[in-house]
């Protein structure tokens, strides 16, 4: 049950685990992955604070600001998209506000906690009177950071994955994580499990196990790649809120083919349109704009210079 298979490449993980328990007291990878995250964004941010002449201090104390209104935006954009899973016919006020407050049952959405991260950030900015797009532009690196490893708490989860799939990542999740096949022909086209996992179950050594997409590995590979491309250029940077426009832009590229991918999408309002992907393509547009239009701006300053 606890195991994982990557069938194409000859991997099997026996046992994988999702938490712990210290006592009475669980611990949830998920979280401590998210932690980890945190701990590994700020060191890299305050290394690049300190090359660009900041305070890493004040970073530190960003975070700290940071870390409630990050959660609160995430859960806020989930519940946001997925209404038809708390207000119920039926069901109480009461028990509606207590699902839709209730984290540890899942569902947090990353561009939530990166808008509520970037309007804490102007904020923050504004009340210390700092240059609001070198602080973004020092922020996306750990951001980054912060986003590779969290997607492998999806891994832990078995969750954030796409559709079937026999290419050669195929990751193959054992039916009795589920609870059984029963089960999943029960959620087919519900959306996480689709009929194309159920018509392709492989069976290895009596155990029955779907085929997916490990999205999940798609985005940390992919943030690990924008990552380096901005660690590289940083030095090189044109003018402040250039390493932010290329995150986003980067970062927005890669979830519109990644997001294509998965299965357990929130959708825009119940229509056919997957709000990430559709989200993430206009931060490529946009981001796309604000690169040429700076560098057009200073291409004129340039020519009036050499005038």
């Amino acid at each position: 049950m606890y195991e994982i298979r990557f069938p194409n490449l000859g991997i099997e993980l026996e046992k994988v685990i999702d938490g712990f328990r210290i006592g009475n007291f669980e611990l949830r990878l998920y979280g401590i992955i998210i932690a980890l995250g945190f701990v590994l964004a700020y060191v890299l941010i305050s290394k690049e604070a300190k090359r660009t002449g900041q305070d890493p201090e004040m970073y530190l104390d960003f975070m700290l600001w940071v870390v409630v209104p990050a959660i609160l935006g995430a859960r806020i954009y989930y519940v946001l998209f997925s209404l038809d899973e708390y207000v119920k016919e039926g069901q109480s006020l009461g028990d509606t506000i207590l699902g839709m407050l209730n984290i540890r049952g899942g569902g947090l959405a990353i561009y939530g906690g990166i808008i509520a991260g970037a309007i804490t950030l102007l904020i923050f900015a504004k009340r210390r009177k700092v240059n609001t797009m070198l602080m973004l532009d020092t922020m996306c690196m750990g951001l980054l950071v912060g986003q590779m490893l969290g997607r492998w708490g999806n891994f832990f989860n078995r969750e954030a994955f796409g559709g079937y799939t026999d290419s050669l990542f195929a990751m193959a999740i054992p039916v009795e994580w589920f609870g059984s096949k029963n089960y999943l022909l029960s959620t087919v086209n519900s959306g996480i499990i689709t009929q194309e996992m159920i018509d392709n179950v492989l069976v290895v050594e009596g155990k029955e196990f779907i085929q997916v997409h490990p999205t999940f590995l798609y985005e940390s590979l992919w943030n690990l790649g924008v990552l380096l491309v901005i660690f590289l250029y940083r030095r090189y940077k044109k003018f402040d809120g250039e390493m932010v426009a290329m995150y986003i832009w980067g970062y927005g590229l890669g979830r519109v083919w990644i997001e294509g991918l998965r299965t357990d999408s929130l959708m825009l309002f119940g229509m056919n349109f997957k709000t990430s992907q559709l989200l993430a393509a206009l931060c490529v547009i946009g981001a796309s704009i604000y690169i040429v239009y700076k560098r057009m701006q200073l291409s004129k300053v340039d020519s009036i210079h050499e005038e």
